[in-house]
């Protein structure tokens, strides 16, 4: 048997691939989301149980770039699934965001934050500011939020001209996924500032998400599902999967036949019965799910101290 690491901590789809670590495959997460075909899903779980890994899944098999990224599926579960799901390889433009790190304790900071944030996603596309397809007012606009010169207010539908911009450049409607969408508010709520905060959010997600005509589809993740009346008044194309659903409940965390053949793979078999009495600890929907951060963390110590 080869050795594979054991991933702790790796959160990028493509560094975990080509470095070899071992991967519990959830790429039949994209067949579904393909199938299904929500407009906006939401996908609430806890902390550690991998929601950052799969949104960077998600992104390195539809995102169109220079690179092809197709040799990273070789051999998974959604390079079987059928020719269908191959079209849909490679064939976007990809906004992604994370706001796990908008912990601030005033307004002022995090809102300051935000806007290094979408900057910086509007860095990474620069390469359309050449298209001669995009409006110079939509470009100077574009530089302005890049520079961080723009006026606050234009922050607030940043996303839905970076889609709108994308859309024109390449004839591909976009892909929007925002990971960790509610730790600003968490954290404003706890701060004094939560109104400020749930104005902001709410507007940057309904420019970008509801009813705009260059998105393909959105994902967001989060570990708390915020009510409707706060953030999401206006999205009425949002599908929630909760734990307590069926749908998806097995991409998030470790099934126990998952943990099976982990323990199988690095011959610690002998190691299962414990692993079910510490870490047997959640139900997603119908599913027994192991916390994936305990397991992995379990592993590492017992297979080095064979």
């Amino acid at each position: 048997m080869d050795f594979k690491p054991i991933p702790i901590g790796v959160e990028d789809f493509k560094e975990l691939v080509n470095k070899g670590y071992y991967f519990v495959d959830k790429t039949l997460m994209i067949k579904d989301i393909i199938d299904i075909k929500s407009s906006v899903n939401l996908f609430t779980r806890p902390r550690r149980f991998g929601k950052t890994l799969n949104m960077s899944m998600i992104q390195r098999y539809f995102e169109k770039t220079e690179e092809d990224n197709a040799y990273l599926f070789d051999g998974l579960n959604i390079s079987k699934a059928g020719e269908k799901y191959k079209e849909y390889q490679g064939q976007y433009p990809v906004i992604t965001l994370s706001l796990k790190s908008m912990k601030q304790s005033c307004f002022e900071d995090a809102f300051l934050l935000f806007k290094n944030i979408i900057s910086k996603e509007f860095y990474r596309h620069k390469e359309i500011l050449s298209s001669n397809k995009i409006s110079e007012i939509d470009k100077k606009e574009y530089v302005s939020i890049l520079e961080k010169t723009a006026d606050n207010s234009q922050y607030l539908y940043a996303l839905k001209l970076l889609s709108d911009c994308l859309k024109e450049a390449y004839n591909k409607n976009v892909i929007i996924l925002i990971d960790e969408y509610d730790v600003p508010l968490e954290s404003a709520y706890f701060g004094g500032f939560y109104d400020e905060m749930v104005n902001l959010i709410r507007s940057v997600f309904e420019s970008a998400l509801k009813t705009n005509p260059s998105l393909e589809f959105g994902i967001l993740t989060g570990c708390l599902r915020i009510s409707r009346e706060s953030i999401f008044t206006g999205l009425n194309n949002l599908a929630v999967y909760p734990m307590t659903e069926n749908l998806f409940s097995q991409y998030f965390g470790f099934t126990e036949e998952e943990v099976k053949e982990i323990v199988r793979f690095y011959n610690i078999s002998n190691h299962f019965d414990e692993l079910k009495t510490w870490y047997d600890g959640y139900r997603f929907g119908e599913i027994e799910i192991y916390n994936p951060w305990s397991i992995l963390n379990y592993l590492l110590k017992a297979v080095t101290s064979k």
